[in-house]
């Protein structure tokens, strides 16, 4: 049975939870539906309801007299395909409410807003002080969300400089590649969300009881902190790649070192050969030692040349 304080509309995507004068309206999966019923209910700009249901939306804060409206990106790391990808929430925050739309895929949010369902003084705990709170609280677990993603990516690139120093580098061009690849998505995602949660607090502060500069200040330390450890993985991926290229073109010069000397030694033996294949009158030929006294020349010839190649220590 439901409470009055936790409520869900019939045929919408919507739920909300409410503490005293304050609503959390929270919306998964956004249709038009969806967005009529808030034109229908709430002071909203017919633009930042289209831009609830656009996929291609970057990180913004636009203000109204009476509201806010916000959009974010947060990472989302995709195991099948291995890739991160940006998921989106957008946000609507007044004096009295706050509302969420986004497709269920920010576990923190999900879990957030279940707990408040559920839970009365989790309930109390978040919705109590304001929309403002309540804003900082839901960034704040999706910022730090981000923290195990990014852990999660220094454990890859320590894994991979173990096997690329341990010599079995003919596989690791594709790891490399692909840790790049997520770096570089990440930073995608992560650099404009800086100056939109840097703005927050400044702009959100008429919805708040008490002063959050410290809270919201403390997440600005958290995605600094984030963006950070990508520039340094950033260039940890580049030195590792430079070192795979350094260690293969060692190996293949190597290589070629060693086909270059077999060559060489094999070049005056295919010349004896050929010469006492010829059908024309040589010394030893009509002897009955005749191969072994070829063969003496040359052993005598690769034992001469290798002689030379270690005392100019070319192998």
């Amino acid at each position: 049975m439901t409470s009055p304080q936790v409520k869900k509309e019939e045929g919408l995507n919507l739920e909300s939870v409410s503490w005293g004068d304050l609503t959390w309206v929270n919306i998964e999966h956004p249709t038009e539906k969806e967005t009529e019923y808030l034109a229908q209910n709430y002071p909203f700009h017919p633009l930042d309801l289209d831009d609830c249901l656009s996929r291609i939306q970057r990180p913004k804060i636009d203000e109204y007299k009476n509201y806010l409206f916000l959009v974010f990106h947060f990472p989302v790391f995709y195991k099948e395909a291995r890739v991160t990808a940006p998921s989106q929430l957008s946000i609507f925050i007044g004096q009295n409410y706050l509302i969420t739309l986004h497709k269920g895929k920010l576990k923190p949010l999900v879990k957030l807003f279940k707990e408040c369902q559920i839970d009365e003084e989790s309930r109390q705990e978040h919705l109590s002080q304001g929309s403002a709170y309540l804003l900082y609280r839901i960034t704040d677990r999706l910022v730090d969300y981000c923290l195990p993603i990014l852990s999660k990516l220094h454990e890859n690139i320590e894994d991979v400089e173990d096997r690329i120093f341990a010599e079995r580098t003919r596989s690791q061009i594709r790891d490399i590649s692909m840790l790049r690849r997520d770096v570089i998505a990440f930073r995608r995602i992560i650099w404009p969300m800086r100056a939109v949660i840097g703005s927050l607090e400044r702009r959100a502060r008429r919805f708040s009881k008490t002063d959050l500069a410290v809270y919201f200040g403390d997440m600005v330390d958290h995605v600094d902190r984030i963006w950070d450890g990508l520039d340094e993985y950033k260039e940890i991926i580049e030195g590792l790649n430079d070192a795979h290229d350094s260690l293969a073109n060692n190996r293949t010069n190597e290589i070629m070192r060693i086909l270059t000397i077999v060559a060489t030694i094999f070049f005056p033996i295919t010349l004896i050969a050929s010469i006492w294949g010829m059908n024309i009158p040589l010394p030893f030929q009509k002897s009955s030692q005749s191969l072994l006294y070829v063969s003496l020349i040359m052993a005598a010839v690769i034992g001469g040349m290798l002689y030379f190649f270690r005392r100019r220590r070319w192998i």
